[in-house]
């Protein structure tokens, strides 16, 4: 079985075989793609904040979205950002999923604050919602290394001890598995 992240990147790598994009060769048909692809994943990306904010922020944040906007170099972007009081008292950026389109470029990529590339192949609501996991990882590696910028005082679901894990026997022996518990019951996104 295949997952669709496998099938993002099957995508990704066959446009880089055949100098596609969504289907587009040209840069002007590929940015039209792009600012698609910029639509479909508002929703997304903004359900993988939301999410990080109500378990981890306890809704002390904040989520911003630009837009798609023009970078000074001729390429495009658009972000999504959470922001939160502890974030912003440590001086360290926010909580970020963006979607580039550098000017020189084959296709766009997604990336965090401090997280590096993944390709962004999205042509319909499908492959965005598809992407809710690649999100989800993307702000959790970001969320990491801004604790490790800092420490983990900057997440407010740790600092006020609203947050418990245990260690249980897992199938494999010798190894445990964490279980985080919410507070309200919810095991996780």
């Amino acid at each position: 079985m295949t997952t669709p992240p496998l099938e993002a990147l099957v995508r990704h790598f066959a446009d880089l075989r055949d100098g596609t994009h969504a289907g587009q060769t040209t840069r002007e048909g590929k940015e039209q793609a792009f600012e698609r692809a910029v639509r479909l994943l508002d929703g997304p990306a903004r359900q993988v904040l939301g999410e990080y904010d109500r378990r981890l922020l306890l809704g002390t944040g904040t989520v911003e979205a630009t837009g798609l906007r023009r970078d000074p170099q001729g390429g495009g972007f658009a972000a999504w950002r959470l922001s939160w009081p502890e974030q912003r008292a440590a001086g360290i950026a926010p909580l970020s999923l963006t979607a580039h389109y550098g000017a020189t470029f084959h296709h766009p990529h997604l990336r965090g604050a401090t997280v590096g590339e993944w390709p962004l192949n999205v042509t319909s609501e499908e492959e965005a919602v598809e992407l809710v996991p690649v999100l989800r990882a993307i702000a959790g590696a970001d969320l990491h290394n801004l604790v490790f910028q800092r420490d983990w005082r900057i997440v407010p679901v740790v600092k006020a001890g609203s947050l418990s894990a245990s260690a249980s026997a897992s199938a494999v022996p010798g190894r445990s598995t964490l279980i985080l518990t919410y507070p309200d019951g919810d095991n996780g996104p």
